[in-house]
């Protein structure tokens, strides 16, 4: 660990997860967590990665570069098309992890050419916080969470 990462992260040792990896590659990047499944359609701007849901609690929230952390897709067929959108103008996320398989976020995670992993061995809204660092390893269904002091 280098002494940046020490400092931002007050020394903590990763905890990890392993669950089911559905689309492969490794990526990295800062959480962005809610417990609340996200609307393709109409929910999601994706030229800039955003959640315009207006009742969701990441209204207004970018999730450009960020990693994912949600229970799911809902709504209509429109979400993996608002998703390929997003990774076409370069505002996808930098990986998914979910909770709750669906056909739209199966498809969803295909057309956006990300990490996902699911069906973890612990429960991801527990132990994962929005800012914490997070490598998502799709190949090996791994996630390796070092949470940032706060």
């Amino acid at each position: 660990m280098t002494d940046l990462a020490r400092a931002r992260t007050g020394g903590r040792e990763p905890v990890v997860l392993r669950g089911r990896g559905l689309v492969g590659g490794v990526a990295e990047g800062e959480a962005l967590v809610t417990r609340e499944a996200i609307s393709g359609w109409g929910g999601v701007e994706p030229r800039q990665g955003r959640v315009i849901e207006s009742r969701h609690e990441l209204v207004g929230q970018s999730f450009a570069g960020k990693v994912l952390v949600f229970p799911g897709a809902k709504g209509s067929s429109g979400w993996s098309g608002m998703f390929h959108m997003a990774r076409l103008m370069g505002s996808a996320p930098a990986a998914m992890i979910f909770t709750t398989m669906n056909t739209k976020i199966a498809l969803g995670v295909v057309v956006s050419h990300v990490p996902a992993v699911t069906d973890l061995d612990r429960n991801p809204f527990e132990v994962i916080s929005t800012g914490d660092l997070l490598r998502v390893d799709g190949d090996r269904g791994e996630v390796v969470i070092t949470r940032v002091a706060r």
